[in-house]
């Protein structure tokens, strides 16, 4: 009898252990932020080069929740292009960040994106989120600073930039899949004074 009981502890044991670990696993994987780059390119502009790049950015409800409340959401587009060199390495010409500012104001009920010193204000969150994932004529490069016909490799992502969260939130974020909001690197090579080729 003994030996048995031993058996049923350790089978509600194994049971206590896997209802804790089903909704880690499985609840974090719903809720997980969604980010992905779906087209990026660099052409030739007036006076330089321009990015052109659409983003499908889905905020989980954690960070929807966390903006209604009142907390400012930082989001930033990075850009490098390297010159390769046969000699030695790729010889990095261009980094460049776009950042965004994603806040609730309950006064006038609306959204507003800030990117750099442009504001706008939109009734919904979905709105706002369309507009900062249509990156339009981002001037990246001066005309001088990219050889033309020579090939340069380029590489775009998008994140959450948790660093400028307040203290506690960054803290949260620390771990959290609900945080971490990220695209991977997109990379493709381009010849300067052509359309940009994924």
């Amino acid at each position: 009898m003994p030996a048995c009981a031993r058996g049923s502890e350790r089978l509600l044991r194994a049971c206590a252990v896997l209802a804790l670990l089903v909704p880690l696993i499985f609840g974090h994987t719903a809720h997980a932020s969604e980010a992905r780059i779906v087209r990026a390119e660099i052409v030739r502009g007036d006076v330089g080069y321009v990015l052109n790049a659409d983003i499908d950015v889905e905020l989980n409800p954690r960070l929807a929740d966390a903006v209604r409340r009142g907390v400012s959401l930082y989001f930033t587009t990075e850009l490098r292009i390297e010159r390769p060199r046969w000699y030695w390495l790729n010889e990095l010409v261009v980094d460049r960040g776009l950042e965004y500012r994603l806040s609730y104001h309950a006064i006038t009920r609306s959204y507003r994106l800030s990117i750099g010193s442009f504001h706008q204000s939109f009734e919904k969150l979905e709105a706002a989120l369309n507009t900062m994932q249509r990156v339009r004529n981002w001037q990246v490069a001066e005309l001088d600073q990219l050889v033309a016909g020579v090939s340069h490799e380029a590489a775009l992502r998008f994140r959450l930039d948790t660093s400028q969260l307040p203290k506690p939130f960054q803290v949260t974020a620390i771990g959290s899949r609900d945080w971490n909001l990220s695209t991977d690197w997109m990379t493709w090579t381009f010849l300067p004074g052509a359309a940009g080729l994924r």
